[in-house]
């Protein structure tokens, strides 16, 4: 045990990206600021890479705040070297390369993350490949195989082919026996998610994504839809499912409002669900990590799941990040490089 064990030693001040009011890319800027100190349970860490996600984008325009107690500054993952363990922290991971789920505070050259959130990086893994797996690995993990519980052979629908959390999907389904189905905005994305592993891609812009589905499975439609749009998209998923089939929506990029048949859900008995990640309990994330070590992470290891980067800024170009990000034109992961 260590009351704050520091191998290192460590500057009272960082370099971190944040803004101090809501608005587009340009208000992310760098300033110094305090190093954080790592509370009980907690490591702190000395970042080498942070991922860039699209709840950073919606936190930077002020529609998805912190949660409480979480620091101010973007930023759902990071990779780097543990350097410090806070008060009744086993400091067993001192001086080891590890990747989190933090709540916040990514952009930046140390932040604090859990103990038990934190995954040891193999070697053979780059910093910036395994800054950009624990947000979508995490996502894609609980929503598709815990809340839809996906089983060998389904057929599964994934919008946004090929986002972090699309490109996430077609891989770890490929892994787990499942056939995935894509829709993406353009014919090259569409190809992109092919060569990724997809089964199917659909444009669309043009085609129906209902007549396609129901096309490419004989009219039996999907098992799982996985949904970042929301608003409308949702009776067309709906429409897309198979008797018992189970609907997860995770982002709301088209409207949080729907309208459905609550008849066609009792008829064809399918389930409606969804989650946010980074509001739920340390408990929870720390009981999700132990799974994902133990059923994914050994893939990591061998080599056989490893994120698709598309692109890498320096810590200062977050804005540049965030812009690229929601321009949309990118397939897979945008990642921070920010240390050694």
């Amino acid at each position: 045990m260590s009351t704050l064990a520091m191998p290192k030693v460590i500057p009272a001040t960082m370099q971190a990206v944040d803004y101090a009011e809501a608005g587009g890319p340009e208000v992310l800027v760098a300033a110094e600021t305090q190093v954080p100190q790592p509370g009980p349970g907690e490591l702190l860490i000395r970042v080498a890479a942070a991922g860039v996600n699209r709840p950073d984008v919606i936190q930077r325009q002020g529609f998805y705040p912190p949660p409480p107690g979480a620091p101010h500054i973007p930023g759902l993952e990071i990779a780097g070297t543990v350097v410090a363990a806070g008060p009744d922290t086993e400091d067993a991971l001192l001086g080891q390369p590890v990747c989190a789920l933090v709540a916040g505070g990514g952009y930046a050259e140390f932040c604090v993350a859990r103990a038990d959130h934190c995954l040891v990086v193999p070697s053979g893994i780059s910093m910036a490949e395994a800054a950009a797996l624990p947000e979508t690995l995490f996502t894609v993990w609980h929503n598709l195989f815990q809340r839809a519980y996906a089983r060998d052979g389904e057929t599964v629908l994934v919008h946004g082919g090929t986002s972090g959390i699309g490109t996430m999907a077609i891989m770890l389904g490929k892994l787990f026996d499942l056939k995935v189905i894509v829709t993406c905005g353009s014919d090259d994305k569409c190809a992109a998610a092919l060569k990724i592993g997809a089964a199917h891609a659909i444009n669309y812009k043009t085609h129906d994504f209902v007549e396609e589905v129901q096309r490419l499975t004989d009219g039996k439609g999907v098992e799982i839809v996985l949904d970042m749009v929301g608003g409308s998209y949702l009776p067309r998923n709906m429409a897309c499912l198979a008797d018992d089939g189970r609907n997860v929506t995770i982002a709301v990029q088209g409207g949080m409002k729907a309208e459905i048949s609550v008849l066609e859900i009792m008829r064809r008995r399918l389930t409606l669900t969804g989650s946010t990640l980074r509001p739920r309990s340390n408990a929870f994330k720390a009981l999700l990590a132990d799974e994902i070590a133990r059923e994914v992470w050994p893939l990591v290891a061998t080599g056989e799941l490893s994120p698709i980067i598309h692109s890498r800024y320096p810590l200062h170009e977050a804005a540049k990040a965030h812009a690229q990000m929601e321009s949309g034109d990118l397939i897979g992961k945008i990642v921070l490089e920010i240390g050694e």
